[in-house]
């Protein structure tokens, strides 16, 4: 299925023509049982640091390890698998197709020239600040450190995490981004989320499934093949009939 064949060629955003579908105002609660994403990530640093005599005793590298833990058990209960990201081991990703990627989150500015050296010309991110709050991502030198060079791009196109109703009704207007920007970039893009195992799969696999001429189930089979990752696939078929 190819969601881009019925329009003229000019369109400067794939999903423009669609019909609109208004969203159903509700409070959202995750299965964690918490209403939004920066009271989840608040819960998660509380359980990370609580068993420990002091702040003081642990080092940073034993702190992220503790994050990470908390970060992958909440993971496996949202998502419904398990699922684990050790932040502490940098940045890890896998390429899908020749001109994709996914992978976790950039940590650090030096994170860009790991990039930009395997051909990279765009970094998607997925991320919302409490996402890189949690982990103490400086989003903000990442970004102006991608500024300095001008053969890559660094993009926002927030996701909630663990939400896969926030997943379903952002995701056209995010590969609608993530169209353009591929279009005016060309080379060989970076998608990431947090822990590059939910919003970034799902997201890669969309613009497979909407835009690259794929089937959903052969766009599904060939991600899994190259990463180990849980996308939500009814999300993306929601989404998939809210355009349709």
């Amino acid at each position: 299925m190819n969601c881009l064949q019925n329009l003229p060629r000019s369109s400067a955003l794939p999903f423009q023509s669609f019909k609109s579908h208004q969203r159903i105002p509700l409070c959202f609660v995750n299965t964690l049982g918490v209403k939004n994403t920066a009271d989840l990530y608040r819960s998660m640093a509380i359980k990370a640091t609580s068993g420990s005599t002091s702040s003081a005793e642990i080092t940073g590298a034993n702190e992220e390890e503790e994050k990470s833990g908390t970060y992958s058990n909440n993971m496996t209960e949202a998502m419904g698998a398990v699922l684990t990201y050790r932040h502490e081991l940098g940045i890890n990703y896998n390429f899908i197709r020749p001109d994709l990627i996914v992978g976790s989150c950039l940590q650090t500015p030096n994170d860009v020239d790991k990039l930009r050296a395997i051909g990279v010309k765009t970094i998607f991110c997925l991320q919302q600040n409490p996402d890189l709050e949690y982990f103490g991502v400086d989003i903000e030198a990442i970004r102006d450190y991608a500024k300095t060079f001008d053969d890559i791009e660094h993009l926002r196109a927030e996701i909630r995490d663990f939400d896969a109703y926030d997943l379903r009704m952002r995701l056209p207007a995010v590969v609608g981004k993530l169209y353009k920007a591929i279009n005016r970039n060309g080379g060989v893009t970076y998608v990431h989320c947090t822990a590059g195992l939910g919003r970034a799969p799902a997201v890669a696999l969309a613009y497979m499934f909407w835009v690259q001429g794929y089937k959903l189930s052969e766009a599904h089979k060939l991600l899994l093949s190259k990463r180990s990752c849980f996308p939500k696939l009814d999300a993306i078929k929601s989404a998939t009939a809210d355009i349709a």
